[in-house]
C-alpha cells in the first residue's frame, strides 16, 4: 500500500460535543495536507467544515441521529436532508438500536431504505453505523442482510462513543456477509497502524479515526 492509497482510507474524525471552529479549522487544515477522505462531524459543523475545505477532494461527512440514535425515522431524514443542503457528501447514520432489540425488523429497514434514499437522491455516501457493541451475533447478522437488501454504500461497525469500538470479528462478520455488495467501514479504538492494517486486511474500505495524522506518519516512518 501506497501513502496516497493509505491516506484516502481515512474519515478524519472530531465529533466531541465541545468541539469548536477552531478544532474544526484544525481538523480540515489536516485532512487537506494529507488529503484524506473525508472528515467526520456533527451535522451543525458541516457548512463550517465545507468553506475551510473549499478547492480540495476531501469530503466532508455528517452523523445522524448521533450518537446513540433513538430519534424518529422522520428526524433523522430532516437532519440527513438538512445535512446535505448545508454541504455534506456523505452521510452516517446510527441505527435505532431499541427497534432492532425488539425485533421490529422492519422498522430498521424502512429507516435505512428512507435515509439511503435521501443520499441516493443527491449523490451523497450512506453509512450505516451498527454500534455492534450493543449487539449480539445475530442481530449483527440481521442487519448485515438487511443493508444486502437496501443496499447502502457502507456499513459501519461503531460510533467511538459506545462502550467499544471496532473488532477484527466485527469486519470479517460484515464482510462475509455483504461481500463486495456493501463496503465495510471500521470506526472506533484504530488509533495505531498495526491496528489500521489488521482492519483493511479483515475487509475494512474505510477507517474513521481521530488519530489518522499519527497513523499516517507512523506508516511514512516505516518507509
Amino acid at each position: 500500500m501506497t501513502k496516497e492509497q493509505l491516506v484516502k482510507l481515512f474519515d478524519h474524525t472530531c465529533l466531541y460535543a465541545y468541539a469548536t471552529e477552531a478544532h474544526m479549522k484544525k481538523l480540515c487544515d489536516e485532512a487537506r495536507a494529507y488529503n484524506f477522505a473525508m472528515v467526520a462531524v456533527n451535522s451543525v459543523q458541516v457548512k463550517l467544515c465545507k468553506k475551510f475545505l473549499k478547492d480540495t477532494d476531501v469530503h466532508v461527512g455528517a452523523a445522524i441521529g448521533f450518537p446513540l440514535g433513538q430519534t424518529t425515522i422522520a428526524s433523522k431524514v430532516f437532519e440527513t436532508v438538512d445535512a446535505i443542503q448545508n454541504g455534506a457528501d456523505e452521510i452516517d447514520y446510527v441505527i435505532n438500536i431499541t427497534e432492532l432489540k425488539d425485533g421490529n425488523y422492519d422498522y430498521i429497514r424502512e429507516e435505512m431504505r428512507q435515509i439511503v434514499a435521501e443520499c441516493r437522491k443527491a449523490n451523497v455516501i450512506s453509512k450505516v453505523i451498527f454500534e455492534n457493541c450493543y449487539l449480539t451475533q445475530e442481530e449483527k447478522e440481521i442487519l448485515c442482510k438487511i443493508a444486502l437488501e437496501v443496499k447502502p454504500d457502507f456499513i459501519k461497525t461503531s460510533t467511538g462513543f459506545g462502550t467499544g469500538g471496532a473488532t477484527l470479528d466485527d469486519v470479517k462478520l460484515m464482510k462475509s456477509i455483504v461481500g463486495d455488495a456493501v463496503k465495510v467501514k471500521a470506526a472506533g479504538g484504530v488509533r495505531d497502524l498495526e491496528t489500521c492494517m489488521a482492519m483493511v486486511e479483515a475487509g475494512a474500505e474505510r477507517i474513521g479515526t481521530s488519530a489518522a495524522v499519527k497513523i499516517t506518519e507512523e506508516f511514512v516512518s516505516r518507509q
